[in-house]
């Protein structure tokens, strides 16, 4: 586990600053070669070995830099926020319960709901679930969607269930899709990072460690661009899907065994 002392200060060993690096490079490379995944792969990878807390602290900087310019890129910044604002709105209002849930319960169940939730994740993306919301209740699923959203963001630092599921089934264009993951992606992070840095669970040597990690992290994204014209795209993200099933079963099993 990340050795996290009394007063903040962690023991940067080049083990330690090694493991986030190579962490933060793979889950780069994922994300430049189908551009998505990097937050949930760094927090199931760094969960597993230094603990939730921290994992969600690290994710920070990388998270919200690499999916600004996936927020801001497409032409389509109006038109969804027009569409999206009651769901987008919602994801942040209860990340800062959440956060206080983390604070205050043992991050073992935590990290059992992250696990149950990346499972999730992956079952539906390899289309084993397939789900399609009707239009007149778009907008009702959208605002329960965000608040379950920002309660599972603050509570595991996991943004992608329901959230992507919600905006999966409203069968936008694929880059609609990705625009609007990137709002998400942001809106919900920037509000994880105010809200850990309110509940003291935001230290400065985590947070210089979390923008260290940004270098990794985009090095990692252009290695992924560059690997995208050599790769098969569909095989890519099936096998970066059922390896996110494994992790999610792993992070489900070490909790409950403890």
């Amino acid at each position: 586990m990340l050795p996290v002392m009394p007063d903040g200060a962690i023991s940067m060993t080049p083990g330690l600053l090694l493991m986030v690096a190579l962490t933060f490079l793979l889950a780069g490379t994922v994300k430049g070669v189908i551009g998505m995944g990097m937050p949930t792969v760094s927090l199931a990878l760094l969960t597993a070995t230094v603990g939730l807390q921290p994992a969600m602290a690290l994710l920070l900087v990388p998270t919200i830099v690499t999916n600004i310019w996936q927020a801001l890129v497409g032409g389509r910044l109006m038109a969804i926020l027009r569409r999206l604002w009651p769901f987008l709105l919602a994801s942040v209002v209860t990340v800062w319960p959440g956060v206080m849930v983390l604070a205050r319960v043992d991050a073992r169940w935590l990290s059992l709901l992250l696990g149950l939730l990346i499972i999730v994740y992956a079952l539906i993306n390899l289309r084993l679930a397939h789900l399609t919301l009707p239009v007149h209740q778009e907008g009702r699923a959208g605002v329960i969607s965000g608040l379950a959203n920002g309660l599972f963001t603050g509570m595991t630092g996991s943004s992608v269930f329901p959230g992507v599921a919600y905006l999966q089934s409203l069968g936008l264009p694929r880059d609609a899709l990705v625009q609007s993951m990137g709002f998400l992606f942001t809106l919900a992070t920037l509000s994880l990072a105010l809200a850990m840095g309110g509940e003291r669970l935001l230290t400065w040597p985590l947070l210089v460690l979390s923008s260290a990690a940004l270098v990794p992290a985009l090095l990692g994204m252009q290695l992924g661009r560059l690997l995208r014209v050599r790769l098969s795209d569909a095989v890519f993200r099936r096998l970066f899907f059922l390896g996110l099933l494994v992790m999610g079963v792993y992070l489900l099993m070490r909790s409950l065994i403890g």
